[in-house]
């Protein structure tokens, strides 16, 4: 079955699936640059590395980190002396690498970085990963880098804009260096398609046009999430069924 939804797949936002289809969809996203994008340019996927402290990765849904706290059984009682308050073991905090794809479009002659696309994760949006990306973020912005950031998890606060009025599930920014501070905002519900956006190059050469749909819906069907993905559990939150089954519904011919 093809993706149930007009657009962004809210089963997809849960972490189970996030981190795999996070992956998934950079490398889909630069495998359709790339034969727009030859021979001026190159379209590299690269990772960057920042670290978070284990129980936030717990709260984000990382599975593959844990904290174990036990409490140990004190010694018993002495008939000749008060024992003394006795410890027990517990877990502090530890960092917790993190590494995330993103893609950079650089310019062939020069190998400077053109444009960068970033396509966000829950690490980006809640505490230490947070403001580990924001500072990155904002060099980006104070560069001559164009930056395309897709951000198509409903929860986490969005990153504030100068004038922040807008309100959608999802969003998509294209800062232009050339015309900063203003940007385009795609701002964008689970209810319509995503939309597609212009991939901005240098200005001799203008802007190609990144269909994020098309891109999305060919993923979904390739990686067989229908054969994985219960739509009969609750979605992920902060989703509720009455946002979902008119689509479910539909999809199921109801």
């Amino acid at each position: 079955m093809a993706n149930p939804f007009p657009g962004m797949n809210p089963y997809l936002e849960q972490s189970d699936y996030w981190s795999d289809f996070h992956n998934q969809l950079i490398a889909a996203i630069a495998r359709t640059l790339i034969p727009q994008l030859l021979p001026k340019y190159r379209v590299v996927t690269d990772k960057w590395v920042y670290t978070i402290t284990d129980d936030l990765a717990i709260a984000l849904g990382r599975p593959d980190v844990s904290i174990q706290q036990r409490r140990q059984p004190p010694p018993p009682l002495s008939t000749t002396a008060v024992t003394s308050v006795q410890p027990i073991k517990v877990s502090v905090p530890l960092p917790v690498e993190v590494q995330q794809s993103f893609l950079e479009v650089k310019d062939t002659a020069t190998q400077s970085v053109v444009t960068v696309l970033e396509v966000l994760s829950p690490a980006n949006k809640y505490g230490e990963g947070r403001s580990q990306y924001q500072a990155k973020r904002q060099q980006i912005l104070e560069s001559s880098t164009h930056l395309v950031e897709i951000d198509l998890l409903r929860s986490g606060k969005p990153f504030l804009l100068k004038s922040e009025a807008v309100q959608s599930h999802y969003r998509i920014l294209v800062s232009q260096a050339q015309h900063r501070p203003v940007a385009d905002l795609y701002p964008f519900d689970v209810s319509v398609p995503i939309p597609a956006i212009p991939l901005p190059l240098r200005s001799e050469d203008g802007d190609i046009l990144l269909d994020v749909q098309t891109v999305f819906n060919g993923l979904y069907e390739q990686l067989g999430y229908d054969y994985f993905i219960d739509y009969a559990q609750s979605p992920p939150r902060p989703w509720s069924w009455d946002d979902i089954m008119p689509f479910l519904s539909s999809a199921s011919g109801l």
